[in-house]
């Protein structure tokens, strides 16, 4: 019965897919945080509530510089801390005294999330809020409905006044004490509202369609599985709605667990869901812009490395730059950013796969036959067809070429399958292993010693029910 159960969850695991929300999202891969506010003025990171919106006044405040900043290292998106713990809006909210409205900034005139949006759409990047549920200012803090409906009005005006919106991203800090107030989000609530206002965006971090990847060191798990137990999705929503001893998570688990997705840690699992990772991590050591963190900016090498393990590693990548109390990326951010880009576009200058010849072990018709996993086309793919025997891809480049990257990629439409695979590249008539890797899912990035080679095969040494592959591609 044990066995028929762990083939039962093998099988529902398989059956799992995105939405088209979580798809969409997934294509932008990489994206900017721009952590701005009162603690950019108060040399803070989490502020206290009562600093005087006086003291806001960015002078030289240009989001079309922050725009064209992150554009230039391939980012295709920004998220905004429309509203950080202290509680100060980006906006001119009707709902408080704590905004842009009561600053010095355009004599109370401006609108920091309205210039920012209109940089994304001219720029042509999509556009995402941050808005932190806590709020350190606000008297009605712990007073349970009365602050849900408050919350409510601001996030139906950030939803309503600034188009398109990519990205709800809700904060999970809370740092209320024992004496402090406590807060009972109204998740469930906030979750429609978004839903009503703004269908196509997910909704990040303590929401239903993003998770949190556990650090914000920029570190990827070696499996990181975007099929996962439900009970990952929210601990506060899901204590609430999960009273059932069975879909109760195990004791001690939690997002930081290394192996959120394998067969042994689904096994128990009574639902499971699509959640795949989002790795947020800052260019320099704060959130937020401090003069005496300049020293700080991340290497290129360092930033290269960020961005193989988390966007190359089957999860999203999100980038923190701060702007300055000018209003402005600093220059060393910015500098390190375009290099960045640079970097990124020589890395990925030609793909060598193109117009090759593709062979496979297996494949469940024709229309999903072994070429197919280098169309360009989304809708085609690869199949192996059902329950297949360690299925393979073989690459004939039609000539040798000198290779240091394979990127692959499965058909996530139809759910993550691939549990395990081995990558090897045929150098002077002999196979040499290039990878030996676990999870694909919507992008995998093999890195490895540069090498002449002409082949290169794919082995899927385990899958859940099928394989897929929709990218293949060789740098």
């Amino acid at each position: 019965m044990q066995t028929k159960k762990r083939e039962n969850i093998i099988e529902k695991a398989s059956k799992v897919v995105p939405t088209e929300r979580q798809l969409k999202w997934q294509e932008l891969e990489f994206y900017a945080f721009i952590h701005f506010g009162m603690n950019t003025f108060t040399g803070s990171e989490w502020g206290s509530g009562y600093e005087s919106p006086e003291i806001f006044n960015p002078a030289k405040l240009d989001a079309r510089q922050w725009a064209k900043v992150v554009k230039s290292a391939g980012m295709r998106a920004i998220i905004l801390t429309a509203k950080h713990h202290d509680g100060f809006c980006l906006w001119p909210s009707a709902y408080t005294d704590h905004s842009v409205k009561y600053s010095p900034w355009k004599d109370g005139k401006g609108d920091v999330v309205k210039e920012v949006a209109d940089a994304c759409r001219e720029y042509g990047l999509k556009f995402g809020i941050y808005l932190s549920p806590w709020d350190k200012h606000d008297p009605r803090y712990g007073e349970g409905e009365a602050y849900n409906i408050f919350f409510k009005n601001q996030l139906r005006e950030l939803l309503t006044h600034y188009g398109d919106i990519f990205c709800v991203w809700f904060d999970g800090a809370c740092g209320e004490g024992k004496k402090g107030k406590k807060q009972d989000y109204d998740y469930q609530g906030y979750y429609n509202l978004v839903r009503e206002l703004q269908p196509e965006a997910v909704i990040s971090i303590c929401g239903p369609d993003v998770r949190w990847c556990g650090n914000e060191a920029g570190v990827c798990r070696k499996s990181e599985w975007s099929v996962v137990p439900h009970y990952f999705c929210d601990h506060e929503l899901v204590a609430d709605q999960s009273q059932k001893e069975s879909d109760k998570p195990p004791k001690n688990s939690s997002v930081m667990t290394l192996d959120l997705g394998s067969r042994k840690a689904i096994k128990k699992a009574e639902r499971l869901i699509w959640y795949p990772a989002e790795v947020d991590v800052s260019i320099r050591k704060g959130w937020f812009y401090h003069a005496s963190e300049d020293i700080t900016v991340k290497p290129l090498s360092k930033l290269l490395d960020i961005y193989y393990n988390s966007v190359g590693g089957n999860a999203s990548l999100l980038l923190n730059v701060p702007p300055t109390k000018e209003g402005l990326i600093h220059e060393k951010d910015a500098e390190m950013l375009a290099s960045l880009g640079a970097q990124l576009s020589i890395d990925f200058n030609e793909n060598l796969a193109e117009d090759s010849i593709m062979t496979a072990s297996s494949c469940l018709d024709e229309e999903h036959n072994a070429q197919k996993a280098l169309s360009d086309d989304p809708d085609e793919y690869w199949h192996s067809g059902m329950n297949p025997d360690k299925p393979w891809l073989l690459l004939d480049l039609g000539d040798e070429y000198d290779i240091n990257k394979v990127v692959l990629g499965e058909h996530i439409r139809t759910g993550q399958q691939i549990e395990s695979f081995k990558l090897y590249g045929k150098v002077n008539d002999k196979w040499i292993k290039l990878a030996d890797d676990t999870v694909i899912g919507y992008k995998r990035i093999a890195r490895f010693k540069e090498m002449r080679m002409r082949y290169i095969k794919l082995v899927i040494t385990s899958t859940r029910c099928f394989a897929t592959i929709s990218k293949f591609e060789a740098y």
